[in-house]
């Protein structure tokens, strides 16, 4: 397994590409989507950074995976996604998570209350794969 960090200074956060040299398989973890307070405005240049490092390492996206939602940044999975494929995944209980927030954001005209906008919603011990790395879900109180 190789894990190449990848430091987004703007929020002091870290997404990680985790990869299985064997099949050239891997998963993005909690992408940032660079956001401009001031400006009211996004861009995709920590994204480009990701992208560039899959296409150099010539990997190919299984899954893109958010640990929880984000109070510290936004993500980027639908537009890498969209760019490299793969499927999105994060904790069964973010249905739980989507109830609180729907309403103090005022957003339930787009924002899916039941969690389909993932690909999979994994509940504690789920098994998934990176290739032949197989790994488990685990639930975390997370940081937000």
């Amino acid at each position: 397994m190789h894990i190449q960090p990848f430091y987004d200074p703007d929020t002091a956060t870290l997404s990680y590409v985790v990869s299985d040299p064997a099949t050239a398989q891997c998963a993005i973890i909690d992408p940032v989507l660079d956001y401009d307070p001031a400006a009211g405005s996004t861009s995709t240049a920590s994204a480009e950074r990701i992208i560039d490092y899959i296409q150099a390492s010539h990997l190919t996206v299984a899954w893109l995976l958010e640990t929880h939602i984000h109070a510290d940044h936004l993500t980027a999975a639908a537009y890498l996604k969209q760019r490299l494929g793969g499927r999105t995944g994060i904790g069964s209980r973010i249905t739980e998570v989507l109830e609180h927030w729907i309403p103090v954001f005022n957003t339930a005209h787009h924002t899916p209350a039941d969690g389909s906008q993932f690909d999979r919603l994994f509940a504690d011990d789920d098994a998934f794969a990176i290739g032949q790395l197989d790994g488990r879900a685990m639930h975390t109180a997370g940081h937000t």
